[in-house]
């Protein structure tokens, strides 16, 4: 019966959890870059800079295509400038969500994916990166 208890609670926590990283936003650019990944292993970035196990390559596609890839694997648009564009991805379950952020940076576009709640994120963020990339070649 404590084993229940524990499960119950957890669910109850993840819910609580989903709940609370819809109140937040996208990190945002810090000095004209995005922002850095920080010291939890559930971000990845483009950056220059960026620490080793956080780093993934910056996309080589168009800045327009890049936003017509995230929506199209399901990320939703939520700030656009001409040089800038935050957007973010819900998970089906508990209802999590995480920040992509991708800036103009002449030929290359730099992303970052970010969660918003949580320690680890088991490489969801560097999946959906490579997901948007994937997409990126596929058209």
């Amino acid at each position: 019966m404590t084993f229940l208890y524990l499960i119950g609670a957890l669910v109850v926590l993840f819910i609580l959890l989903g709940i609370w990283s819809q109140k937040g936003e996208a990190a945002g650019l810090m000095g004209g870059r995005l922002s850095e990944p920080g010291q939890k292993p559930n971000t990845v970035c483009s950056e220059s800079g960026t620490q080793p196990e956080r780093a993934i390559e910056p996309l080589r596609a168009e800045f327009s295509d890049v936003a017509q890839a995230i929506e199209a694997t399901g990320g939703t648009i939520t700030s656009r400038s001409d040089d800038y564009l935050s957007a973010t991805y819900m998970s089906r379950i508990f209802k999590f969500v995480d920040d992509v952020e991708i800036r103009r940076d002449g030929e290359r576009t730099q992303i970052r994916s970010a969660s918003r709640v949580g320690y680890s994120d088991q490489g969801a963020n560097r999946r959906r990166v490579e997901m948007i990339r994937s997409h990126l070649q596929s058209t």
